[in-house]
């Protein structure tokens, strides 16, 4: 599946140190791969239809939402923070 980024979460990546950008960069590459991928624990954002979670790591997670044949990734940051405007 195609793979895109809103501003915001270039933006937001653009902040990371850079062993936390090879991290995203991973968990990207698992999510191209396979949506379902264990190592990403991928699940739906409880408060909005339609947007998903993965973990990047331990205190970081990423989130993007499936439109059409395409992922759309919106947001990357430390966990609460991410959730909280995903």
């Amino acid at each position: 599946m195609p793979i895109r980024y809103t501003v915001r979460f270039a933006k937001q990546y653009s902040r990371l140190p850079l062993f936390l950008k090879v991290k995203v960069d991973r968990a990207v590459s698992l999510l191209d791969a396979d949506f379902r991928h264990p190592g990403l624990r991928s699940h739906p954002v409880a408060s909005i239809e339609g947007v998903f979670e993965a973990d990047v790591d331990a205190k970081y997670r990423m989130t993007f939402e499936r439109r059409g044949d395409t992922f759309m990734m919106r947001n990357v940051d430390n966990h609460d923070e991410c959730l909280r405007n995903p």
